[in-house]
C-alpha cells in the first residue's frame, strides 16, 4: 500500500509481511478505524467485497457513507450498513483496539454477515417480545437449573435469574397435567423436535392458579447428548377463560336452538355457499347431512313457493341496503316428503369491514308449520264457539218463550223449562268432553231414557226400550238439536205415551243410508202398549221443535203419525261431514 504520512489520519497504516497478508486474505470483514472512531484507515478486500466497493476504494471514507443512519462514529452491534449500489445489509461490527507502532491506537473492526435467527434475537428486539407478552427461560441439563427472564418470572412468580431447580418449579403442575405434559416433552426429545403445550400452573409467589403456554427447543453438546432446552412461557389465562365463557356460550345457544328447535345456518354472498350449522337444518329441509347445504339460487328457484318467491326477494335486498336484520317468512317444499312447509328465518348480514359490501349472512330457520295450523284451527275454533253460543243463546230465548206459551202454571213452566235446559246441558256436556265435538246418539238416547224407568226396574233399560243401530257419532251441528228432539220425544212419553204407564214399550232403530256428505241418519221412534194415541188438538212446544227445529237446523225430513197403538216418527237427517281442522289431535 502507498504510505501517505504519519501526520495524516486517513492515511493507512503499514501492514507488514505476514500482518498484511493475513489483513488482505482474511474470510472476514476486517477495517482499521481511526482512533476517534469517524474514519475508516483501510478495509480488506472481502468488507469491500460485501459492501460492493471496489477494492482499496474504501481507504479513508467517513464512517457516516458506511451506515443507513449516517452514524458519525462507529460502535459495535448488528448494524445497517449502505451498499455502494445503495441498498441496506445488516452486518454484526465488533470492535477492538489495536497497538500501532508509534504506541497511538487505531482501532480493528470485525464485520460478519448476520442470519436472519440471529437478527431477530438482537437486542433491538427484546423490547417487542417483552410486549408480546412472552418470557425466556433456559434450563441446564447438568444440575437442573432454571433460568428466567424477568418476564417470565413474573409470569411464574419465581424470581428472574437462575431462581429455581426444575424440581421445584414441577411442583405447580397438577398431577395430571404433569403427567400429560411429561409424555409429550418426551416424545419430542425422542425426536429431536420442538414441543409446545399449555397447561395450568399455579404461580410460585402467591399460589394463584393460571394458565401458561409453554415452547421450548433441546440444546445438544458437541457429543450429542442433551445439554439443556430454551424456550418461552407466556401467561394465557385471559384467553382460556375467553374460550371457555366462548365453549359456554355456544353449549347455551346449542341447547336453547335445539330446544327451541331452530336449524343454524351460514350463507357466503361471494360464492352462494351455505353452511349448515345443526342436524334441525337438515331436518326441516328434509335432506342428509352428506348433501350438504342449498345456496341462495336453489332456494329461491327452486325450494321456495313460487308465490313467496318474490317478497322474499324484496326483502333480502332491503336488509342487504339498510344493513338490518333479516325477516322472511315462506313456503318451502320438505326434500323427503315433497311436502310444502311453512318456515321463518330471521339473521343479519355481516362484513368483514366497516365501509365493506356484505360477505355473509348468519341467521336461524325454524319451521312453523305446526304452529300456522294450530293458529288457523284456533281461530275456527272460536267462529265455531261463536256460532254455536249464539244458536245456544237462539234455542234456549224459544224455549222460554215457547214453554211460558203453553205452560198452565207456574210449575208446569219450571218443570217442562228446566227439564229442556238439562237435555240442553247434557248435550253440550258430550260435546265438550269430546275431543272431536261429537256425541254418540245411543248415549244420547240412553241419557234421555234412562231416568223415566224408575228405580224398581229389575231388568233395566232393555226390559221397556229397544235401541238398534250402529255407533254414530252425531257433529256438533246437529247434536244439539237432535239431543232435543230426543228429550221432546221421551218427555212426550212419559207424559201422555208409553213410558207413562208400566206395561209401555219404545222402539228406536235406526242407520246410515248412503247419500250426503257423511251418510244420511234414518232415525225412527215407535212407541206401543201404552195407552190409546189420539192427534193433537193444538201443535205444542215439543211438536214445533220436531218440525221446526229439525226441518231448519238439520235439514231433516220429519214424518209424524199417531196410530191409536202408539205414536211414531221417522227423521231422514243428512250428516255433514267432519272438519278436520277442528281435530286438535291432527
Amino acid at each position: 500500500m502507498e504510505d501517505r504520512g504519519e501526520d495524516d489520519d486517513r492515511a493507512a497504516p503499514s501492514v507488514p509481511g505476514l500482518h498484511e497478508a493475513v489483513f488482505s486474505a482474511a474470510s472476514v470483514g476486517l477495517a482499521l478505524i481511526a482512533a476517534d472512531g469517524r474514519t475508516v484507515r483501510d478495509a480488506n478486500p472481502f468488507l469491500c467485497n460485501l459492501l460492493g466497493y471496489t477494492p482499496g476504494s474504501l481507504a479513508g471514507a467517513p464512517v457516516t457513507k458506511l451506515f443507513t443512519d449516517r452514524t458519525p462514529v462507529l460502535t459495535a452491534g448488528i448494524r445497517r450498513w449502505r451498499r455502494a449500489d445503495g441498498e441496506g445489509i445488516d452486518l454484526r461490527l465488533t470492535i477492538t483496539p489495536a497497538a500501532r507502532a508509534e504506541g497511538e491506537p487505531d482501532l480493528v473492526a470485525v464485520v460478519e454477515p448476520v442470519d436472519a435467527d440471529e437478527l431477530v434475537r438482537a437486542e433491538q428486539n427484546r423490547d417487542a417480545v417483552i410486549a408480546a407478552g412472552l418470557g425466556e427461560w433456559r434450563w441446564e441439563a447438568a444440575h437442573g437449573q432454571v433460568s428466567l427472564s424477568r418476564r417470565a418470572g413474573e409470569i411464574l412468580g419465581y424470581p428472574a435469574g437462575r431462581s429455581a431447580r426444575w424440581a421445584t418449579m414441577q411442583t405447580g403442575f397438577f398431577p395430571g397435567d404433569y403427567q400429560r405434559i411429561h409424555q409429550a416433552v418426551t416424545a419430542a426429545l425422542a425426536r429431536r423436535a420442538p414441543w409446545e403445550f399449555e397447561s395450568r400452573f399455579v404461580r410460585g409467589s402467591d399460589g394463584v392458579e393460571i394458565a401458561i403456554s409453554v415452547r421450548g427447543q433441546p440444546i445438544y453438546g458437541a457429543d450429542g447428548t442433551l445439554s439443556g432446552m430454551v424456550g418461552i412461557v407466556r401467561n394465557v389465562t385471559q384467553r382460556i377463560e375467553a374460550q371457555r365463557a366462548l365453549r359456554e356460550r355456544e353449549q347455551r345457544l346449542r341447547v336453547a336452538t335445539s330446544l327451541a328447535a331452530l336449524g343454524i345456518f351460514e350463507w357466503h354472498l361471494l360464492d352462494d355457499a351455505a353452511i349448515w350449522e345443526n342436524e334441525r337444518m337438515f331436518e326441516i329441509f328434509g335432506r342428509r347431512q352428506e348433501e350438504g347445504g342449498i345456496g341462495k339460487g336453489e332456494f329461491l328457484n327452486t325450494i321456495l313457493h313460487p308465490e313467496d318467491r318474490v317478497k322474499v326477494r324484496r326483502q333480502i335486498t332491503k336488509a342487504l341496503r339498510q344493513d338490518g336484520v333479516l325477516h322472511v317468512a315462506g313456503r318451502i317444499r320438505h326434500f323427503e316428503t315433497g311436502a310444502w312447509r311453512n318456515i321463518e328465518m330471521a339473521g343479519r348480514f355481516e362484513r368483514d369491514a366497516p365501509g365493506q359490501l356484505p360477505t355473509r349472512l348468519i341467521g336461524v330457520v325454524a319451521d312453523v308449520t305446526d304452529r300456522r295450523q294450530a293458529q288457523e284451527r284456533q281461530s275456527l275454533l272460536i267462529r265455531e264457539l261463536h256460532h254455536r253460543v249464539k244458536n245456544t243463546l237462539a234455542t234456549v230465548q224459544a224455549i222460554v218463550g215457547s214453554t211460558a206459551r203453553t205452560a198452565t202454571s207456574i210449575d208446569s213452566f219450571y218443570e217442562a223449562f228446566v227439564g229442556r235446559i238439562k237435555s240442553l246441558s247434557h248435550t253440550h256436556s258430550v260435546l265438550t268432553e269430546d275431543t272431536w265435538q261429537t256425541a254418540s246418539l245411543h248415549g244420547l238416547l240412553v241419557n234421555e231414557l234412562m231416568p223415566y224407568l224408575g228405580t224398581d226396574e229389575a231388568e233395566g233399560l232393555g226390559s221397556r226400550v229397544s235401541l238398534d243401530g250402529p255407533e254414530v257419532d252425531l257433529p256438533s251441528d246437529i247434536a244439539v238439536p237432535i239431543g232435543m228432539a230426543i228429550h221432546e220425544l221421551t218427555t212426550n212419553a212419559a207424559k201422555y205415551g208409553a213410558l207413562s204407564t208400566r206395561q209401555g214399550r219404545i222402539s228406536v232403530s235406526w242407520s246410515i243410508m248412503p247419500g250426503g256428505e257423511a251418510g244420511i241418519l234414518h232415525f225412527a221412534w215407535r212407541e206401543s202398549d201404552g195407552p190409546p194415541v189420539t192427534a193433537p188438538s193444538r201443535q205444542g212446544f215439543g211438536s214445533r221443535l220436531l218440525q221446526r227445529v229439525l226441518t231448519t237446523q238439520v235439514q231433516a225430513r220429519v214424518q209424524s203419525e199417531y196410530p191409536s197403538e202408539g205414536f211414531r216418527l221417522v227423521m231422514q237427517a243428512p250428516l255433514p261431514g267432519r272438519n278436520a281442522a277442528l281435530n286438535p289431535l291432527v
